[in-house]
């Protein structure tokens, strides 16, 4: 049976948005990489599910998976176009949309000049938050946040690790054009000392309110944005005293908005939430990207 769907994309961070509200959800790893692929599928950075609530504290479940086809904890982005999502397909006519992620509560509101800003949550400042192993690393206490000194490739890097609901591992970088971000990015996502393996940021500032940002993505590689990595960078910019509040962060797919008062408080993304194509596809007659493929 064919599969409905939304394209969508948030700052270039694209999505395969999904209803599930009527029929539960069904589709497999092997499934979701088909959908993903930007040759043999729709291509994708990730896949969105829309789901029944769970409970009565919230409108909506939201469940995403990577392009590799593994299920994660939160997408800033994809949240975003959750939102414009449900608006459009008569879901919700909420400006605000309670939704709950395996990394909690979060609620996307709808903007009158069309943007949407989500509360992202209080980020979590130590690095065995993100799932990181500090055993024997030289730390860098620099204001709210410590970098880590870690060797990766025959270089000392210095990461600043934390999470916003999702683990992410943020260095500073001279220029971002210039960054190592195909080589470093994939032995960073998959170095042993992160359990749960990570979101690699690299981050140029610009002067005290506005930055560039690249992330290489965990399951996904580098994407043309990323949400929680664009508040993990601007959270760690501000914790160290490179950054003040608010920060707009120019990715290569578009720039977001930051905006956080300090530990304790939630981290406030704004951005856009761009609806592309609404098709179906059928996945019973397509082959099943082999096993090698991402």
């Amino acid at each position: 049976m064919p599969l409905q769907f939304s394209k969508m994309h948030g700052a270039g961070n694209d999505f395969v948005v999904i209803d599930a509200t009527r029929e539960p959800f069904a589709l497999d790893a092997a499934q979701l990489r088909l959908l993903a692929d930007r040759h043999f599928g729709v291509g994708a950075d990730q896949i969105l599910v829309v789901e029944p609530p769970s409970d009565a504290q919230v409108d909506f479940d939201y469940r995403i998976f990577n392009a590799d086809g593994g299920e994660v904890e939160q997408c800033g982005n994809g949240a975003r176009c959750f939102v414009a999502f449900v608006r459009r397909r008569g879901l919700s006519t909420k400006d605000a949309v309670r939704v709950r992620t395996r990394a909690g509560v979060i609620e996307p509101r709808m903007q009158s000049d069309g943007r949407v800003c989500v509360d992202m949550g209080a980020p979590r400042l130590q690095a065995t938050d993100a799932g990181f192993d500090t055993a024997g690393l030289r730390a860098l206490p620099e204001g709210d946040l410590t970098r880590w000194e870690l060797a990766v490739d025959d270089e000392l890097l210095r990461l600043s690790v934390l999470s916003m609901g999702n683990p992410h591992a943020v260095q500073r970088v001279d220029n971002v054009d210039a960054a190592a971000v195909d080589r470093l990015g994939p032995l960073l996502e998959h170095h042993p000392r992160f359990a749960h393996r990570v979101n690699a940021g690299f981050l140029q500032v610009l002067d005290a309110h506005h930055a560039r940002l690249r992330v290489w993505e965990r399951g996904a590689g580098e994407t043309l944005a990323c949400g929680t990595g664009a508040c993990a960078a601007a959270v760690a910019g501000i914790c160290h005293g490179w950054l003040r509040s608010p920060v707009r962060l120019q990715a290569r797919g578009g720039e977001l908005d930051i905006a956080w008062d300090g530990p304790g408080h939630a981290v406030r993304m704004t951005g856009t939430a761009v609806h592309v194509f609404d098709a179906s596809i059928d996945l019973d007659s397509l082959p099943l990207p082999s096993a090698g493929m991402p």
